[in-house]
């Protein structure tokens, strides 16, 4: 299983209308029917004065999925991020296979 991680530090200036946008697009980038899920979370470190970063991590179907992902739809979504914010949104992006997953199991 692959996981699509997408870290964007984000200017405190935009940073309401990137938490609402990023909503939006998150469901948009599901629409593609690549992945499965994905989990918008808040990254917890010391920011620099006036930024928030953020990591959306979105679980691929497969790593053709991810693959198609990639050649059909990623560059129109990264632009429309573009087009909305500019060099106002930073953001990198990784790609982490599951080896195991774990969970507590209650008595």
């Amino acid at each position: 299983m692959i996981i699509y991680n997408v870290t964007s530090n984000i200017d405190a200036s935009i940073h309401d209308q990137w938490r609402d946008w990023i909503k939006e697009h998150i469901a948009h980038v599901l629409e593609t029917g690549h992945f499965t899920e994905a989990k918008l979370t808040k990254v917890l470190v010391e920011e620099q004065e006036g930024s928030v970063t953020y990591s959306v991590q979105y679980r691929a179907k497969s790593r053709l999925a991810l693959d198609k992902y990639y050649k059909n739809d990623a560059d129109k979504l990264r632009q429309q991020a573009f087009l909305a914010f500019g060099d106002k949104v930073l953001s990198f992006r990784t790609e982490l296979e599951v080896i195991n997953e774990y969970t507590v199991k209650h008595n």
